[in-house]
């Protein structure tokens, strides 16, 4: 009895390791030598970005978020800098496409892989190509300005001229989307408790980044960031020239470089809307024109993220490419920016006193002597008095 159940046991075992045979049989078959054709599109991907660059501007605009000229000096200027080349299958324009289509829709890879009619490891590949020369292309493109000559957006602005002649610049922290593993999504929850990354980012009055530190979790509070940004070489911020300043929002010490608002007074642009809400003092007036000074860099951060979806939307890509993706979106903010000065979403947000949600903040404080600290205070004593002093009428 015991032996008649051994062999049944054995010719189970047989007919299951036949059984697998066939399989793998079949799945070679089907894979490699009978295998259906997927990719049956009468379109090419390089054909796509022909027919989008031969037709109407919108087509190019609402499928990469930029004109039809950007798109095409962008490809020039990778290539002229030998950021990017042909490889075997896959040419310039159409790797750049893949990559802002990805970007611009927050798309994954199967869906690009069937617009480009590639296969998902090709569209992978092409997609970390791209984003690898727009990172090496940022050092050229996010940089700061001369600083000698105030910004025509503060000279000709009767607001702003002269109490701010002195600003280069606005700094602010902003929530971009992360995906993290289960166990280590408590350090990414951020605001609303969504799972995100923290982005520290300085702006010029022209809507372009000076800089952008990326990397921090969600739960990273501003003072951590920025005396990480500051204090460490190898991040080369740009630190303004003496007597020059960066405006930032109260979160932030008023401290030499550093000009922050009065605490504990209203401050934000929806403080002041609407009939007897006008400042009424000299620190209120400060903090108001302050804050419509210190909005370029909320209107720089609506306009990425309203090109760029996938700042909202970030798929689970590995850390490091996630900390790279703002940085190359940053890229091209700038790279539009200097190539089409009337594009259409800059001019969407190109409102001075632009009213966005408030992201929180917490207090910086870097360890700073009370001489440097007194000197700060003086600038922006001497700045509300002058303001409040041109605000009042005189008999």
């Amino acid at each position: 009895m015991e032996d008649s159940d051994s062999d049944s046991s054995s010719e189970l075992d047989e007919m299951a390791q036949h059984m697998i045979i066939c399989m793998n049989i079949y799945d070679y078959w089907s894979s490699y030598i009978d295998k259906v054709p997927c990719h049956t599109s009468i379109l090419s991907g390089a054909e796509y970005v022909q027919e989008l660059l031969n037709g109407h501007p919108d087509r190019m605009y609402n499928s990469f978020r930029m004109d039809k000229h950007v798109f095409q000096r962008l490809c020039c200027t990778l290539e002229s800098l030998k950021l990017l080349k042909d490889d075997r299958h896959v040419g310039v324009q159409e790797a750049v496409a893949i990559f802002l289509y990805i970007v611009s829709h927050s798309e994954r890879m199967r869906m690009a892989a069937e617009r480009f009619q590639r296969s998902k490891d090709t569209i992978h590949r092409q997609f970390k190509r791209v984003l690898t020369a727009l990172c090496m292309l940022s050092p050229q493109i996010i940089r700061p300005q001369s600083q000698g000559e105030t910004p025509p957006e503060i000279l000709n602005n009767p607001k702003f001229y002269p109490y701010f002649e002195k600003c280069i610049g606005a700094i602010d922290g902003t929530h971009v989307a992360a995906w993290a593993p289960a166990q280590k999504q408590t350090s990414y929850r951020g605001r609303k408790v969504l799972v995100t990354q923290n982005v520290m980012c300085a702006c010029s009055f022209d809507m372009m980044f000076t800089f952008v530190y990326t990397g921090w979790e969600g739960t990273a509070n501003d003072s951590r960031i920025f005396a990480d940004a500051v204090t460490r070489p190898e991040n080369k911020f740009p630190f303004p020239n003496e007597g020059y300043y960066y405006v930032v929002d109260a979160g932030y010490t008023n401290m030499p470089g550093f000009l922050a608002p009065y605490r504990g007074e209203r401050y934000h642009l929806r403080d002041y809307r609407g009939p007897r809400r006008t400042p009424r003092g000299p620190r209120e007036l400060f903090n108001y024109r302050h804050s419509s000074l210190r909005n370029v860099i909320e209107r720089c951060f609506g306009v990425l993220k309203a090109r760029f979806p996938i700042l909202k939307y970030m798929p689970n890509y590995p850390p490091r490419r996630q900390r790279r993706i703002p940085i190359a979106c940053c890229v091209l903010h700038n790279f539009i920016r200097k190539e089409a000065r009337r594009d259409r979403l800059f001019e969407a947000f190109d409102v001075e006193d632009m009213i966005f949600e408030e992201e929180n903040s917490t207090p910086v404080n870097l360890d700073m002597s009370q001489e440097n600290l007194a000197q700060m205070t003086n600038v922006r004593n001497e700045i509300a008095e002058d303001l409040w002093q041109d605000f009042i009428p005189h008999p």
